[in-house]
């Protein structure tokens, strides 16, 4: 029986969301796409948070995932960057939930791991594994988009196995795991 899953990977950011699709047939990862949504030029934080929510609907409404994996933000100095980055991931999974389909979120940490072997590798390696994984020709500009990619990619990796990182396959799942992020 042919088994057929695209994988959308998503990294949220205010400045530049990177995104990549994969898809997997018969347990064979094959590239679809990598890009990213430029948010630089736009000052007003709730429309860029609208813009990520739009491009996001736009990513599944044509490619129909059947999976999301997301890049769950790091813990950084800064409050209030963490709290736009917390933001943008939030709008891009609500995008996901609002179409019902399966988020896991995934620590930076984790997905270098499980591209490149190593938890502290840097963007540059990890895309350069990408390009080796994936037979890509060339790599982007800003590598955003190959780790939107990486997040799909480590997903892959991950299908299966129980522990692979959080999950929700619905906003009840996600109230379930998150009583205290609701009022």
């Amino acid at each position: 029986m042919n088994s057929e899953k695209i994988i959308l990977g998503i990294d949220p950011g205010t400045t530049i969301m990177g995104f990549g699709l994969i898809k997997v047939v018969n347990k064979n990862m094959q590239f679809m796409q990598l890009n990213e949504l430029h948010l630089k030029k736009y000052d007003d934080h709730y429309l860029k948070l609208k813009l990520i929510f739009e491009r996001t609907i736009e990513l599944i409404d044509h490619h129909n995932p059947d999976e999301i994996a997301i890049e769950a933000p790091f813990f950084g100095k800064n409050v209030q960057s963490m709290l736009k980055l917390g933001r943008a991931q939030g709008v891009a999974m609500a995008a996901g939930l609002s179409r019902q389909i399966p988020i896991t979120e995934y620590s930076p940490k984790k997905i270098k791991m499980a591209i490149t072997g190593n938890g502290n590798a840097s963007k540059e390696q990890v895309a350069k594994m990408l390009q080796s994984l994936l037979q890509l020709k060339e790599l982007p500009q800003n590598l955003d988009s190959t780790d939107g990619l990486a997040a799909a990619v480590c997903h892959f990796y991950n299908l299966g196995k129980p522990t692979a990182g959080k999950s929700y396959t619905g906003w009840a799942a996600f109230v379930k795991q998150n009583p205290k992020k609701i009022n």
